[in-house]
């Protein structure tokens, strides 16, 4: 580790590797990435006590911190364990209270507990049915990007997700959105940085506006 250079941790969406930010590139004379993956939980595991044990993948002593989607949820969650320069998340939430109507439903009625997580283990035999080259596409990405396929760590992520029971925000959390992100709508998002076209998958189709503004945005001066 450079103690020159400003230490930047990624952490990605649920069930997503960190190959999700292969297009991700910062100035290497300013920074240095360190990219994290997710690892199993142990039992029913609270999202507190995981992002415990996750924090201690942390070495630097002022880290920037930056999360996609769930891995938004997570690193501010680590943040009680660190003393981080940045938090910064992408594609995510900063409290509850930003979670669209159907997931508030879903928390009420528990109908997250019938979510067939277990295709996800096979979903290279999902391909076999897909209609239309949109849905073909998809499925590659998915192929490509998401590798944690475990279903307990599925069914423990989503609980996770929507039991998730922060209220108030963190002021010094820095919020990056899409104005088309189709699971965080940004009609529930409040103070954020907007990324016109954005969808929740930009940090790879918006790759190009990150790398030109994250610099700034880590150091104070965007």
């Amino acid at each position: 580790m450079d103690t020159n250079k400003i230490s930047v941790y990624c952490m990605p969406g649920l069930a997503a590797s960190s190959l999700i930010f292969e297009r991700i590139s910062l100035p290497e004379s300013l920074f240095e990435i360190h990219l994290l993956d997710w690892e199993l939980p142990i039992s029913d595991e609270s999202l507190e006590a995981y992002a415990q044990r996750m924090s201690k993948k942390i070495t630097a002593p002022n880290p920037v911190l930056i999360g996609v989607s769930f891995g938004g949820i997570l690193v501010q969650e680590m943040a009680a364990f660190l003393n981080p320069m940045k938090v910064i998340i992408i594609s995510s939430v900063k409290s509850n209270f930003e979670f669209p109507r159907r997931m508030k439903i879903a928390k009420t009625t528990k109908a997250y507990k019938l979510i067939p997580t277990s295709i996800f283990s096979n979903i290279e035999k999902l391909s076999a049915f897909s209609f239309g080259t949109t849905i073909a596409q998809r499925l590659k990405l998915y192929e490509r990007y998401l590798s944690v396929r475990d279903v307990h760590y599925l069914d423990w992520a989503i609980e996770r997700i929507l039991l998730w029971d922060r209220t108030k925000v963190d002021p010094n959390v820095i919020h990056i959105h899409g104005d088309a992100d189709e699971v965080f709508p940004i009609q529930y998002i409040k103070k954020c940085i907007v990324v016109k076209g954005g969808t929740h998958v930009m940090i790879l189709s918006k790759y190009k506006w990150l790398n030109e503004n994250l610099p700034a945005i880590i150091q104070g001066t965007f």
